[in-house]
């Protein structure tokens, strides 16, 4: 090879115009680290002449695969492997694109990466990548979220969902209700500007009321889908609380299918807060082990038991774990206990009461007492499950009541969602309210029309119809480098 670089023209660009100003960027996609292959992604103008001089090569063909080496400016050779040549618009961020598949390894890699930026191109940021096929129409803001989603799923569930939002389901579904609700404005803005007009007096068919109706009866479906969806996405922060050996970290242990916490006679033994993440029925639970709730002269306990607290008013569900013998023995009843542990007793739907070692009740006596505890609890609105972490009984009932107190049953066909998607819903559902109220009380066209703008821009900001700069610069800033 020449040593000195080749200057070849950019092949005639598809972009738009206002593109050309932007810089090429470029970013290894694949993780660092040792590996048979690496990828390194450039997007832009000079993606394409920057591969031809990196390579040697005069040109290449859209969609097909060269082998090539890819040289220093010296000549030198840094690695050997394929090019693969997208050609603006039909890539994936719209602009040229050019993928360097090398051998993994950081040094190969930031060795051709180095080389790709004295030829012209600049380092991607966060994100990037996705921002400009966001920017570029080839995607929306709930299909660029479904790719972080897909990458960051914990679950197979999670995965396929964030798969079916990033084809494309949830997006269509908010644009079926965006048009919808276009339309129900076209109709009460009708009505507005042309009073006289007999066709138009929405006030009185109840055509627009029986629409309006429809379209908040399939927001509310679309919400409660995009619950289930959160929680495929973000899972639950669970925090397992209680005395001291009540069987705290052998419950960590068993639903984490290994031993994660020491489990010893001795009160105390746990002194910090210790996570683990498990899957459970599709469901992603964040765990929580604690150290045991209790007065201490001890300086290091008194430390773990205000980080327990801590986490306590964290989380989304407490599973406060008590043990069944020893607390009959004491005659308190665990809601009793609930409120010396916590100061206060916890919501119903926050808290699950755990009767840990139930295998030892080997009395008619006490199983009799159990069951009136039991029955006590549930008159209160509380739950409680028997389980021994010593036998594993009960476990399967706990994951079971777990899942069925948070909401969890996705459908099969379930979409990943995110908080801001439920927030923008909620809103959008409430201007929908609000559209109805002032049709059918107040006969109030004008305000009707605003309460259903309002509603429609809500439900535009999922798929990034109306989003604030700020707004977007978090969600990509969110990302991997090189997506």
């Amino acid at each position: 090879m020449d040593t000195q670089e080749l200057a070849l023209a950019v092949p005639e660009s598809s972009n738009n115009a206002g593109l050309s100003s932007l810089p090429t960027i470029a970013a290894i996609a694949t993780p660092l680290g040792r590996g048979g292959v690496g990828v390194i992604r450039l997007s832009g103008t000079r993606a394409y002449s920057i591969a031809c001089t990196l390579t040697g090569k005069s040109a290449f063909k859209p969609r097909m695969a060269s082998f090539c080496r890819f040289y220093q400016a010296d000549g030198t050779v840094i690695d050997e492997g394929l090019v693969l040549y997208f050609k603006g618009p039909h890539s994936f961020t719209g602009e040229d694109v050019i993928e360097l598949q090398g051998h993994g390894g950081m040094i190969l890699q930031n060795q051709l990466l180095a080389r790709v930026f004295e030829l012209g191109a600049k380092q991607a940021g966060a994100g990037e990548f996705s921002y400009r096929a966001f920017d570029n129409d080839k995607l929306d803001l709930v299909q660029a979220e479904a790719i972080a989603d897909a990458i960051d799923a914990t679950s197979a569930a999670a995965a396929s969902s964030a798969i079916r939002s990033l084809s494309g389901e949830f997006s269509q579904k908010i644009n079926q209700l965006l048009e919808q609700l276009i339309h129900l404005r076209l109709h009460v803005e009708a009505a507005i500007d042309f009073p006289d007009e007999e066709d138009v007096d929405f006030l009185s068919d109840g055509v627009i009321q029986d629409k309006l109706e429809q379209t908040k009866a399939k927001i509310q479906q679309v919400l409660a889908t995009a619950k289930q969806g959160q929680l495929l996405r973000d899972g639950i922060h669970v925090v397992l609380a209680g005395r001291p050996n009540a069987g705290k970290s052998s419950l960590l242990n068993r639903l984490a299918g290994q031993e994660r916490a020491i489990v010893t006679d001795v009160a105390g033994t746990t002194r910090d807060t210790l996570q683990e993440t498990v899957v459970l029925n599709g469901l992603t639970l964040h765990l929580t082990d604690t150290a045991g709730l209790r007065e201490t002269e001890d300086t290091v306990e008194r430390i773990g038991i205000e980080r327990a607290r801590t986490a306590i008013i964290q989380a989304d569900m407490l599973l406060m774990v008590y043990d069944v013998t020893r607390d009959l023995e004491e005659e308190i009843t665990p809601l009793q206990l609930a409120e010396q542990l916590f100061g206060e007793l916890p919501e119903a739907k926050r808290l699950l009461i755990i009767a840990n070692k139930s295998d030892l009740l080997n009395n008619s006596s006490n199983q009799e007492i159990t069951a009136i505890s039991q029955q006590q609890i549930h008159n209160r609105g509380y739950e409680q499950v028997n389980v021994s972490c010593e036998t594993g009984a009960g476990i399967d009932e706990l994951i079971e009541t777990l899942c069925a107190k948070v909401g969890f049953h996705p459908p099969e066909n379930s979409l990943i969602a995110r908080t801001r998607h439920l927030d923008a819903l909620r809103r959008t559902a409430e201007y929908l309210a609000e559209a109805h109220e002032q049709l059918t009380v107040f006969k109030a066209g004008e305000l009707v029309a605003e309460s259903l703008r309002q509603a429609q821009r809500s439900l535009g900001e999922i798929t990034g119809e109306f989003s604030a700069d700020d707004l977007l610069g978090k969600i990509f800033g969110s990302f991997c480098i090189g997506k």
